[in-house]
């Protein structure tokens, strides 16, 4: 189903070192708005979409998702390898070095780890619809204040790629959810309370 393309959607050539940014971006990763929750979000979410349009709206910006999870995962990588242990201890996250080393691990920047939780996934696709405009939202503003903490040209280059592209996927859903919810509406039974 997957063709991996061996190149990143937009190019991450980071010059200078910084484990203080690594670990705000890392967020944007495995954190609670991340771009690992959304793509489970997204390719959990299109197997109880009614039609094959939707369906393949999730699958794409699911496979796209993933695609954002490479590139920040690139970021995080190219703003830390090789940087010392004293710089994780400088900010107060030697316990993230601890664990992981200088690596990519999908956690918040408060070292909060993964949690599948936030994926959000329910069996009625308007609640999924309506789910994924907010979670494209939330993207959006923790890529915002990304860019409001960080002053590294590289670095905000790529986080606006991505900001724009999470802009793309909520018009996208918000197209999707107005198109298709009367649709949806008919594929389930009134439920007398």
């Amino acid at each position: 189903m997957f063709k991996y393309n061996k190149f990143l959607e937009f190019p991450v050539n980071i010059k200078n070192k910084n484990t203080r940014l690594a670990n705000i971006v890392a967020t944007q990763y495995g954190g609670p708005n991340g771009e690992l929750g959304a793509s489970l979000r997204y390719l959990s979410q299109r197997y109880t979409m009614p039609d094959d349009v939707t369906k393949g709206l999730l699958t794409d910006i699911g496979t796209e998702e993933l695609g954002h999870l490479e590139m920040v995962g690139t970021l995080v990588k190219q703003l830390s390898e090789g940087e010392p242990a004293e710089e994780w201890v400088k900010m107060n996250t030697w316990e993230y070095y601890a664990d992981n080393g200088a690596s990519v691990f999908p956690q918040s920047s408060q070292g909060s780890p993964f949690n599948a939780a936030s994926i959000a996934v329910t069996g009625d696709p308007i609640t999924n619809l309506f789910e994924d405009l907010a979670a494209e939202q939330k993207a959006r503003a923790v890529y915002d204040n990304i860019l409001r903490l960080s002053d590294d040209p590289d670095v905000n280059q790529v986080i606006r790629f991505l900001r724009e592209r999470e802009i793309v996927h909520f018009q996208r859903f918000g197209e999707a959810n107005h198109t298709d919810s009367n649709r949806f509406l008919c594929c389930y039974d009134i439920i007398d309370m």
